[in-house]
């Protein structure tokens, strides 16, 4: 697993990065170290390292997405429903 190799691998301890975060984020961060102790970067390494966990349990299967373009392609093949739709896009919204 590569993701493995880098972080036991002699890089340095820490690497400083500098990053922009919305308001929102900003004020999430804060309550969520507050609340667990964590200082802010602690919390954001965390994310990080949860984040490449799940992008490696998701490897990319050739099959898979040629099975989901060939029912695409069905579906395109179809052409237009007939009739008319009886909704509007707005409607979808208010639901």
């Amino acid at each position: 697993m590569m993701y493995s190799v880098l972080k036991e691998s002699a890089i340095p301890s820490k690497v400083r990065k500098q990053i922009y975060v919305e308001p929102y984020q900003d004020l999430l961060l804060k309550k969520v170290s507050k609340e667990t102790g964590l200082s802010e970067a602690e919390f954001i390494r965390q994310a990080i390292d949860h984040h490449a966990q799940l992008f490696q349990q998701l490897p990319y299967n050739e099959a898979v997405w040629q099975t989901e373009r060939a029912f695409i392609t069905s579906l395109i093949d179809l052409g237009s429903v007939a009739g008319e739709r009886n909704w509007r896009r707005e409607d979808l919204y208010e639901r």
